[in-house]
């Protein structure tokens, strides 16, 4: 699954890139701009409380052999 995922992105990459052609045919260049003043707008902002409460949790761990794991201890006792 996660090679089909690969093979899935890098052709959509590989798309994006060939899907079109893209040739600059002028210069650009940063228009001239004159500020002056101004002001900045001001805003009182009431958040929320939170509380925030710390606890520690035991998280069970788990044992688990893939099908291919118990093949490869399979073999390597029968040696």
């Amino acid at each position: 699954m996660k090679r089909l995922t690969s093979l899935f992105c890098l052709s959509a990459l590989a798309l994006s890139l060939a899907a079109c052609d893209v040739e600059q045919t002028e210069e650009g260049s940063m228009p001239e701009v004159d500020v002056q003043g101004g002001n900045m707008p001001e805003y009182d902002v009431e958040t929320g409380d939170v509380d925030v409460e710390e606890r520690e949790v035991t998280v069970p761990t788990l044992d688990y052999e893939s099908p291919d794991e118990n093949a490869a201890e399979e073999g390597a006792g029968a040696r």
